[in-house]
């Protein structure tokens, strides 16, 4: 039996490019081999992941999420392994399901593997998501490129982050490979490693390693740990101070604006593209599926 056609999109945030594959029903059969083959580029078409775009109740890990979010990002890392949320993904989906007609200006939810996440859609194109509470585990690890030592705090967005301030972000190497860290038992199933550098008060810049991905040009749970962790550092964690923190945060794609309220919540704000739209050719795909 031939392979169906596939219909696709390509979208980035600050970016960090995505394939975006519609398939409402849940009907498509994407392995990891082919995941990663589409987002390959040079071999396929490229990006730091896949944004699986499926009703909540048609998926087995969002059913209990459908009656608050009727989508539910199915996010795939660019060598096809699952991942629970990426910010700058979410702002993407929400785009797309605004360009099919699913949704308009306003205010939306998305499920995702990190919970369900809050979306406001903006008429002058930014798009807000409220990215949930950041977790502080107090076990941090030491980050180690090319002879120099950071120790880097552990932030938990819904993924798994260690936040290291530097001198340089060149300190942080080639990043195509994950930066070393001790203890590895702090992150078993792997880590978003930051390098970050001040730009001036409330603004920093910053550098990242994406698990399963390499290093990618914007990172929004990666962005939003920073902010957190460079909260705690300055002596501003909304919680003690009762006013909201708010960071620029210069990424190699673009800047986000990440604000974290008294009560925890995280504000992401930042912009959201679709670039293209096509189908896969079905005799490629039977390929990889073979």
């Amino acid at each position: 039996m031939s392979t169906p056609q596939i219909s696709f999109l390509k979208g980035h945030g600050t970016e960090n490019d995505f394939v975006i594959v519609p398939d409402p029903d849940n009907a498509l059969d994407l392995p990891a081999s082919v995941v990663a083959r589409l987002c390959d580029r040079r071999a396929g078409i490229g990006g730091d992941g896949m944004l699986h775009v499926v009703r909540s109740e048609a998926h087995p890990e969002a059913r209990g999420m459908a009656a608050e979010a009727e989508w539910f990002m199915d996010y795939r890392n660019a060598d096809g392994s699952v991942a629970e949320m990426c910010g700058n993904g979410v702002r993407v989906f929400a785009r797309y399901l605004q360009r099919a007609g699913h949704v308009s200006e306003g205010d939306l939810a998305v499920a995702t593997r990190g919970g369900v996440k809050r979306v406001h859609l903006a008429k002058d194109g930014a798009v807000t998501v409220s990215m949930g509470r950041a977790e502080l585990p107090g076990d941090g690890v030491t980050v180690t490129v090319d002879g120099r030592s950071w120790p880097a705090r552990n932030v938990n967005m819904g993924n798994p982050h260690a936040v290291a301030f530097v001198e340089d972000l060149a300190h942080a190497g080639e990043l195509r490979s994950v930066p070393p860290f001790s203890p590895q038992s702090v992150y078993p199933d792997g880590v978003n490693i930051e390098f970050v550098v001040d730009r001036g008060p409330g603004h920093v810049a910053m550098r990242v390693h994406e698990r399963g991905s390499g290093e990618t040009r914007s990172c929004g749970t990666g962005a939003c740990a920073v902010a957190v962790a460079a909260a705690r550092r300055d002596g501003a964690d909304p919680a003690l101070t009762g006013a909201p923190a708010t960071y620029t945060v210069d990424l190699p794609g673009g800047t986000l604006v990440i604000t974290e309220h008294p009560d925890g919540g995280i504000d992401m704000t930042g912009p959201a593209v679709i670039v293209a739209e096509g189908v896969i050719d079905p005799a490629w795909l039977e390929t990889m599926i073979g």
